[in-house]
């Protein structure tokens, strides 16, 4: 099992190198997450946008490395350079997209466009990994799906149970996250982790071990887990957390960066090829680790 960011780099150092295509590359962060993969040997980028910007922020970033990339040069259109990032993948140019200057939605729409898209299943989700001190585990969804229903829930968490299996984690448990632990008719959340955790009890949900509903504490302290006699290899133990919107898993994950200053990475998974949509506000690094975890999915 991967227990952090240092594993999984070698894990991907050891694979054949694969390429991510950065729609509109004219950022700093973005052209700083191409040149750090390069250099540590993670993946070769394929530069979309703005040539011109791009080679003046390579100028200033890494002269030695003006030559080392491809550029494809889109102008100023960032809609033309999410729909150009988005062949480079259906052609077999790149193996991943990140986003560059182009905002979230637009690339998701190039992503998803039934005709000339990357559409693979009705419902796609972001997996966000950050590095606790006792090993890597999994968030989701706090970037696509405003506020999903069952069966929305249960593609978001087979997604997160792909990335775990990735991790080399054959079982991951997963805590289906509510308010409270018991299930309430008047809160829809409670519901639905019940009836997740009896689809994977009955063998619907294959490879992992769900438990729900779960408040977060009995997810993460055994203590916890069993004061409210919680008995389950879950309760205290979880790999992923599934929440049961998307302000749950926004504020999670911000929780995560600003409070906790912990690594982390996020997968737009479902979909023929990974896309990353970190925050503008990620740094480098931080784009650079998405582009690792992409690439692993894939092996």
């Amino acid at each position: 099992m991967i227990k952090n960011f240092d594993e999984l780099m070698q894990k991907v150092k050891l694979a054949p190198r694969g390429t991510a295509v950065i729609a509109a590359a004219q950022t700093e962060s973005a052209l700083d997450a191409a040149i750090l993969a390069k250099r540590e040997g993670v993946a070769e980028s394929l530069l979309v946008g703005d040539k011109s910007g791009i080679l003046q922020l390579l100028e200033k970033m890494a002269p030695d490395m003006i030559k080392s990339f491809e550029i494809i040069d889109t102008g100023l259109d960032l809609v033309k350079a999410a729909k150009v990032s988005v062949a480079a993948v259906r052609e077999g140019r790149a193996n991943i997209i990140l986003k560059g200057k182009t905002d979230t939605g637009m690339l998701l729409k190039a992503v998803l466009d039934k005709e000339h898209g990357l559409r693979q299943s009705d419902v796609i989700s972001d997996v966000l990994a950050y590095e606790h001190p006792d090993g890597l585990r999994l968030m989701t969804d706090g970037g696509i799906n405003i506020l999903p229903e069952l069966s929305e829930k249960l593609a978001i968490l087979k997604n997160a149970v792909a990335v775990g299996h990735a991790l080399d984690n054959p079982q991951p448990k997963v805590a289906v996250i509510s308010a409270i632990e018991a299930v309430n008719p008047k809160m829809p959340a409670t519901m639905d982790a019940a009836l997740l955790a009896k689809m994977n009890e009955r063998g619907q949900i294959p490879g992992c071990i769900v438990e729900g509903p779960m408040a977060f504490d009995n997810a993460v302290d055994i203590n916890a887990a069993k004061i409210k006699g919680i008995s389950s290899p879950v309760g205290g133990m979880a790999d992923i957390f599934v929440v049961p919107n998307i302000e749950a898993g926004n504020i999670f994950g911000k929780m995560l960066t600003y409070y906790c200053k912990y690594r982390v990475a996020h997968v737009v998974m479902g979909t023929k090829a990974p896309i990353l949509i970190p925050s503008r506000a990620d740094d480098g690094e931080t784009k650079m680790l998405c582009m690792a975890l992409a690439l692993v999915t894939m092996q």
